[in-house]
């Protein structure tokens, strides 16, 4: 039971971090009984973390466990954050996004969730067109234009991608253009550098801010380093990241 539901937790993931809240370390207890009833608590680098990413990530923990055929009563906690008690009532009534902040509630969750992946596609993207670069020296950046994701190695940055295009619903076959934009249409050859490097500036944010936040969450909670993984996807890029 705790083994499914830890793994239920391990899809969910920080929207702007791009990692699962179990590698980040951001689950700080879970607790579930035989009889079905599990609990969750949250903890995140700072008590100022964004409240809309705050609620966005307990709302998922929430929805995955819940999922779980086994699984009939869920509680997840956000421990430690100046909005712990609204988020946390939210959660309990299921009162859902709008419920919960009321007027302060600006945009749906299922419009911040396509935001940021769609910077994860874009980060991914670049992650992929960088690797083959380094691997096909006689590639030039306009040449990616050309680049279909059957080109592309089988290895976890291309893994990485086709997951990224299928939560935008992008197509996955062998035949589509990996250097595409949100709608996954493909940038004409002569836009393509430009395209590469504003992609790379997003892959580069969302590394250095992973980076910085798990930094943070080990200051914060000295424990937690014990529940990072490594990361998984493009971190050994970071200092690479300019070139």
């Amino acid at each position: 039971m705790r083994d499914d539901a830890y793994a239920a937790l391990h899809t969910v993931s920080d929207p702007e971090l791009d990692e699962p809240i179990t590698d980040l370390g951001f689950v700080r207890s879970l607790d579930a009984s035989p009889d079905g009833r599990v609990t969750v608590h949250l903890r995140l680098p700072t008590s100022f973390c964004s409240p809309n990413f705050a609620y966005l990530m307990a709302s998922d923990a929430k929805d995955a466990l819940t999922a779980l055929p086994q699984v009939r009563e869920v509680e997840v906690l956000l421990d430690d954050h100046h909005d712990s008690d609204l988020i946390n009532a939210g959660l309990a009534a299921d009162a859902g996004y709008r419920g919960t902040f009321g007027e302060e509630a600006e945009s749906s969750l299922d419009e911040l969730r396509l935001t940021f992946r769609r910077k994860a596609h874009t980060a991914a993207m670049e992650r992929a067109l960088t690797q083959l670069l380094r691997r096909e020296r006689e590639l030039e950046e306009a040449d990616l234009h050309a680049v279909t994701l059957g080109d592309l190695p089988d290895e976890r940055t291309t893994h990485a991608l086709l997951r990224r295009r299928e939560a935008l619903g992008l197509g996955t076959g062998p035949d589509e253009a990996v250097m595409v934009d949100d709608q996954g249409r493909p940038y004409p050859r002569e836009e393509v550098p430009l395209r590469l490097r504003l992609a790379r500036s997003t892959r580069i944010s969302i590394d250095g801010n992973a980076h910085f936040c798990r930094g943070l969450l080990r200051t914060r909670y000295p424990d937690s380093a014990n529940d990072q993984a490594p990361r998984a996807e493009g971190a050994e890029n970071l200092k690479e990241s300019s070139a």
